[in-house]
């Protein structure tokens, strides 16, 4: 989070830098709150994504920056669409990203039964009522933005004749879609959320966490605000979609005899990440998901926290995306280069160095020892001498990248190597092209070249200039590995507008190449960062059991270009 003064959890932080800290410290000013408690509530019907993480960050930094307490508690409402798979991979992704909830994990589903007498409380008020409308009727019959709805023909059931209909439903002596129970609050209201909505359906679905033991459930906007309360959720942070539900919210809890306090939880709204090139609705990435259009929910392609974790990711540079895009009520679309810019400047300082070569030809040095291996010192970091070094191997027969070597050179200002050209390889010597062989397609295979003994480490002693560097692998010492090299995944800046989205799936967004790497790279651990000179930012995967390197972001942004 962006630096401030911190006081302590009674007192609010002084220069707060967004509107969400400006409530909370006057809520903590008047005595409102003595202190905060905030929440992070994911339903889990599937993986998360950046823009989760956004609220990820928001809520537990929020929490941290007052000395409060962050609960996660899963919103599991309705079983038909979750499963533990997810449970699992959303407690990973918060844990991987640096937080920790305030005691145990929490469920909505320990509350049902809390919810479940708090809609008996609605109904012996007058304030609920049991629903026979089919949904299509339900729908004719709330009418739209521009027209009132009509009162249901059920809406004036006897309390006690409700009361037994609620029974039933939880006893399962009626039928899935049978009937609601529905709130009584206004069905001429400008809010559609208000025009009696349902807060609990029949659903003969068996749940995740409590089994058979009820047929019925809430609906997400009756049970959250519960959920809040009994958990002392003080401020509940959530995005700009549930801005109209916060009147229902409120409703709820105003309506409640055990809620209904002057401390009671409040919601506050801000806006959703809508990030380029990808989608942030959990519906379209399932989708991809389903339909094969990526190999899962960790496809390094995909906004998932495990997407981007196998892509190479950090917890540093996501929690400092979070920060850069910071907090407000203004739905826009942020440039997916600031991602990468903060990726990048995060691996900047910390990957250590290495070379691969991802596309190879063979350089053959003619007036080398054959036979002869010299190992050679070069910096795991050139801007941290504390890393220390690192040794790479230099012989006779090396591997370059076929994209720095060019027969003729096409003008006076190549910097790489051609046929009586010098060249340096990266931190060791230079070497001069005199000839080439090449396959019956006319590709160059072998590259023959002299090298100068007397410039290792230092320019030649005659005072030519020499201004290309190349980076290289020794070929008999050097390990094979593939290098996965991802770019985005579709063709459209805002995908999330098809319903098509296999029609803009970027064709060049999953390409691999065999080449060859250092050979200490065979020890790389899992998810490690490294720095491939002049190549990019690459991690091993974690999901292969061979050498298998994701390129998470090249060296320079080139989304402008």
């Amino acid at each position: 989070m962006p630096t401030t003064t911190q006081m302590n959890s009674q007192n609010p932080v002084e220069s707060p830098t967004n509107f969400i800290r400006n409530i909370i410290n006057k809520d903590l000013e008047a005595g409102k709150h003595q202190s905060v408690q905030t929440r992070f509530p994911p339903e889990p019907n599937g993986y998360l994504h950046i823009g989760h993480a956004k609220s990820i960050c928001l809520n537990f930094g929020t929490a941290e920056l007052y000395k409060g307490k962050c609960c996660l508690r899963f919103d599991d409402t309705n079983p038909a669409k979750e499963d533990v798979e997810y449970v699992e991979s959303i407690q990973e992704d918060v844990k991987w990203l640096g937080f920790g909830w305030s005691g145990a994990v929490r469920y909505s589903s320990n509350y049902f039964e809390t919810f479940h007498q708090s809609a008996v409380e609605l109904i012996s008020k007058g304030l609920a009522y049991v629903c026979f409308l089919s949904s299509e009727e339900a729908r004719v019959y709330r009418g739209t933005l521009k027209e009132p709805g009509k009162e249901s023909p059920y809406r004036d059931t006897p309390v006690e004749k409700n009361l037994v209909l609620f029974e039933k439903m939880k006893k399962g002596e009626l039928k899935e879609g049978e009937c609601v129970l529905r709130a009584k609050i206004d069905m001429a209201s400008s809010f559609m959320c208000m025009r009696d909505p349902t807060l609990y359906r029949i659903r003969f679905e068996t749940h995740h966490q409590t089994a058979d033991d009820w047929c019925i459930y809430p609906m997400y906007d009756f049970a959250h605000c519960i959920g809040d309360a009994v958990e002392g959720v003080t401020h509940s942070l959530c995005t700009l979609e549930f801005q109209d539900n916060r009147r229902l919210y409120d409703w709820v809890l105003e309506h409640l005899n055990a809620f209904n306090k002057p401390d009671r939880p409040h919601q506050y709204e801000f806006s959703r990440l809508n990030l380029e090139y990808t989608v942030m609705s959990k519906r379209k990435l399932q989708t991809l998901v389903e339909d094969k259009l990526v190999s899962g929910w960790d496809d390094p392609r995909m906004p998932t926290i495990s997407g981007l974790r196998r892509r190479g990711y950090t917890p540093a540079s996501i929690r400092d995306f979070a920060d850069r895009i910071g907090i407000s009520k203004v739905d826009s679309i942020t440039d997916v280069a600031l991602l990468e810019t903060s990726i990048r400047d995060d691996l900047n300082v910390v990957a250590p160095r290495t070379m691969g070569v991802i596309n190879p030809i063979k350089v053959i040095i003619e007036n080398y020892a054959e036979d002869s291996i010299e190992t050679l010192k070069a910096p795991i970091h050139p801007q941290n001498e504390g890393m220390g070094k690192r040794e790479i191997n230099f012989g006779r027969e090396l591997y370059i990248d076929r994209a720095d070597f060019e027969e003729v050179a096409p003008n006076g200002k190549y910097k790489r190597l051609a046929l009586n050209k010098e060249v340096r390889l990266r931190n060791a010597y230079v070497i001069n092209a005199s000839r080439c062989e090449k396959d019956s397609n006319g590709n160059t295979t072998t590259v023959y070249c002299t090298y100068d003994a007397d410039t290792l480490g230092k320019n030649p002693s005659d005072g030519r200039k020499v201004k290309g560097v190349i980076h290289f692998v020794e070929a008999t010492t050097a390990v094979e590995a593939k290098f996965m090299l991802y770019d985005r995944l579709f063709i459209d800046a805002n995908p999330g507008k098809s319903d098509n989205l296999e029609s803009l799936i970027n064709p060049n967004s999953c390409q691999s190449a065999t080449g060859f790497v250092e050979p200490s790279m065979i020890e790389a651990e899992v998810e490690a960062a490294y720095q491939f000179e002049r190549e990019g930012y690459f991690c091993r995967d974690n999901q292969s059991d061979s050498l298998v390197f994701n390129k998470t972001v090249g060296l320079r942004d080139t989304w402008n270009q």
